[in-house]
């Protein structure tokens, strides 16, 4: 049951679930095209389909059709998806369940991955009963959750106990741990950049590392978004990218770049080593002599150069990828007194809990609260001191 991508000579992106006949599965196709209606990113339908390819392997394995699922049926779907192997090795902190598959050794989905199956198997339900298709209630039912409004550390908009919406979540989810993102050392930093070859990598990974940027918005700049005299960038909203990067965020937000080798690696690149007879407005392209040559860089490019200059580096962590720069310039600036709010301007989060992961770090009121009480114990047991 394999999930078919198909690219049109416009740039658009078809994406479709098949089933083992060989035939699309016209519901999954239906809500697909609606999420693209919708202007939902390309890996983002892909990732859909994927989710949902899930859903219709337990429904084959049950017997079952995607009508006659029930609530009943969503524990089923949870323990069905507790004991799917993943089809991706990948390296995991910490201890993780293992099991062997097809003779080859496996690991089981990530709790965060079900739950992620979970809110697509909801979402495609919620599509079907606004289509008319599916005259009953969700099948992953969803319950109010009271205790989300007394957390001390959760956002909470102005007047915000007096709005109708309240908050849910699904009856049926796996628990999971939230974990601190991990931060770059300074020595881990210096051994990056000391690894890079070229001076394309150089500004590509500074602006990452310095501006925070995303690597959609990093790889969606065009030329026109670079301020050198203001000393600036500008992430905007752009669909245009013939590989399929997007940032993230819907809103566009200014990036103030105070750092001098970054806007310099930039202008340097720009100036002698990016192509000067390239048709395309980005920035950072595909240099050399080959075909690729002035196309604009993939996803799956910046990874490549990431890991190589951290190969070369000596630098071999699980968990450095291009975003963990983002990590560590959020981490820097909070450390440095950036206040919440700004930080979340400054980063494009639509929430401030999303800038909170942040201020778990390292708190520094945390620190002067711990500096203080270790003077007064310190002070304490100077004072209980006997003389001799």
């Amino acid at each position: 049951m394999p999930v078919r991508r198909v690219t049109y000579d416009d740039g658009t992106l078809q994406v479709e679930l098949i089933d083992d006949t060989g035939a699309t599965v016209p519901e999954v196709a239906a809500f697909l095209r609606h999420l693209a209606a919708r202007d939902y990113s390309p890996n983002t339908l892909i990732a859909y389909a994927h989710d949902l390819q899930h859903l219709w392997r337990f429904l084959a394995s049950s017997g079952l059709t995607w009508t006659h699922l029930k609530p009943p049926h969503a524990l089923d779907l949870l323990a069905y998806l507790r004991t799917f192997p993943s089809a991706h090795l990948v390296q995991r902190l910490g201890l993780t369940l293992t099991t062997t598959h097809d003779g080859s050794l496996a690991r089981f989905l990530a709790p965060k991955t079900i739950n992620r199956i979970l809110a697509a198997v909801s979402s495609f339900y919620d599509y079907m009963i606004t289509a008319g298709q599916f005259p009953q209630a969700n099948p992953l039912e969803k319950i109010p959750e009271p205790l989300a409004q007394r957390f001390t550390e959760r956002h909470r908009p102005f007047l915000a106990g007096i709005q109708r919406q309240r908050p849910l979540r699904r009856r049926v989810a796996v628990r999971t741990v939230e974990r601190l993102p991990h931060v770059m050392e300074a020595h881990q930093v210096s051994a990056l950049l000391g690894a890079l070859r070229s001076t394309r990598d150089l500004a590509l990974i500074r602006l990452m590392l310095d501006g925070g940027l995303r690597p959609g918005e990093v790889l969606s700049l065009h030329l026109e978004d670079v301020a050198y005299g203001r000393r600036r960038v500008i992430v905007r909203r752009r669909c245009d990218h013939p590989k399929g990067v997007r940032p993230k965020s819907r809103v566009e937000r200014v990036v103030d770049l105070h750092e001098p080798p970054t806007l310099d690696a930039v202008n340097r690149y720009v100036m002698t080593e990016r192509p000067v007879d390239a048709p395309t407005p980005f920035v950072f392209l595909v240099g050399g002599r080959g075909q690729r040559r002035h196309e604009p860089l993939s996803y799956a490019a910046l990874v490549k150069l990431f890991h190589r200059a951290c190969a070369r580096a000596g630098l071999q962590e699980p968990w450095l990828t291009p975003h963990s720069l983002r990590h560590t310039h959020a981490t820097r600036m909070w450390e440095g007194g950036m206040r919440e709010l700004t930080l979340q301007k400054r980063l494009g989060h639509a929430s401030l809990e999303s800038t909170r992961v942040y201020t778990r770090i390292s708190d520094p009121v945390v620190v002067a609260d711990y500096r203080r009480a270790l003077g007064c114990l310190t002070d304490t047991a100077t004072t209980d001191e006997v003389p001799s």
